[in-house]
């Protein structure tokens, strides 16, 4: 029982929570008792993969944060709120928006290395304090611009659109500008032809490293196209080696307990390292590493290392010169 569990996690619950729910999932079924932790957290309001790793496995959950990771995201245009989602208040509304060609057209602007700054609602300390503390406060919240890489950013035209809205929906008069941003640039690409339908919303597929905000992203993409926008869906695909296709529901999960077969839904300890190759050991190497000794001697290529005696996972390791250094130790039979 070390390994990883996949949860497709539905909206509304939160990390910890998946955390607990895997908890109480082991002891219902009757399994020993392990360490449970996940592997980077996903917002209450997302849903979609969100690795717990159980026993010896909580040893690799640190290298998921460092993971990229691929979203399913909605923006709604038109309104902007103040948590860039469905659950905050409007700030700022535009009657402005953009056809699908217009989308198509802004994208590579937010594709590689970019600037961003994070939502004033997120768990990035300032002065010692959470952000999103001092925003429900009313307090002032001052980011710092953050550089981040969006690998691929995607549209999926089978699922924009929505009705125009009619009246143009009030919005904010021309020139006026939110954080410096202005609400109404001309809008990106080509003018709209006769009859082309303009978009309420926009669904994007993104490939992004660690540290990137959606909801920012978001932001900027609407603010780009001369308009606002917020989230009102986000789901992640793809988290560092593990994808939606390995993800399971709750219900499952506790079936399985019940079942005594959660076994069957475990993926390996090494299955979060499928981009490290593997080393093996031999029987006096193994003990060695597992002693925290250096082994020396070795043909592998410089760098870090999934070492195995047979088929049981010894150690993370680093090898320099010839040399094996253990980088983390797992206590397995």
């Amino acid at each position: 029982m070390h390994g990883w569990l996949i949860l497709d996690k539905p909206v509304g619950l939160g990390s910890t929570r998946g955390v607990g729910a895997v908890k109480r999932a082991l002891r219902e079924g009757g399994y020993p008792k392990r360490k449970v932790g996940h592997g980077g957290t996903l917002d209450p309001l997302a849903s979609g993969v969100l690795p717990i790793a159980v026993g010896e496995a909580t040893k690799l959950a640190g290298r998921m944060l460092d993971a990229s990771k691929v979203y399913d995201f909605t923006i709604r245009f038109g309104e902007e709120t103040d948590t860039l989602d469905v659950e905050g208040a409007v700030i700022a509304t535009s009657g402005a928006r953009p056809t699908r060609e217009q989308v198509e057209a802004v994208l590579p602007r937010f594709t590689g290395a970019i600037e961003q700054v994070p939502p004033a609602y997120s768990a990035l300390k300032v002065d010692g304090r959470r952000a999103y503390d001092l925003a429900r406060a009313g307090e002032a919240v001052a980011l710092k611009t953050r550089n981040v890489t969006i690998h691929a950013l995607s549209s999926s035209p089978e699922r924009e659109g929505g009705p125009p809205r009619s009246g143009g929906g009030g919005g904010s008069p021309p020139g006026e500008s939110l954080n410096g941003a202005p609400l109404h640039q001309p809008l990106a690409g080509p003018p709209p032809r006769s009859g082309e339908d303009r978009l309420e919303s926009a669904t994007l597929t993104a490939h992004v490293s660690k540290g990137t905000y959606i909801r920012s992203l978001a932001r900027d993409i609407a603010r780009a196209l001369g308009t606002v926008g917020h989230v009102t869906m986000l789901r992640r695909t793809r988290a560092g080696s593990f994808g939606i296709e390995s993800a399971i529901s709750l219900d499952k999960l506790y079936a399985s307990a019940k079942d005594r077969a959660l076994e069957d839904l475990f993926l390996p300890l090494r299955a979060g390292l499928d981009d490290i190759p593997a080393l093996s050991l031999t029987s006096d190497q193994a003990g060695l590493l597992r002693q925290g000794r250096v082994v020396v001697g070795t043909a592998a290529d410089d760098g870090l290392c999934f070492a195995m005696l047979d088929d049981v996972p010894v150690a993370l390791v680093e090898v320099r010169a010839g040399e094996i250094r253990v980088v983390r130790g797992f206590n397995m039979d």
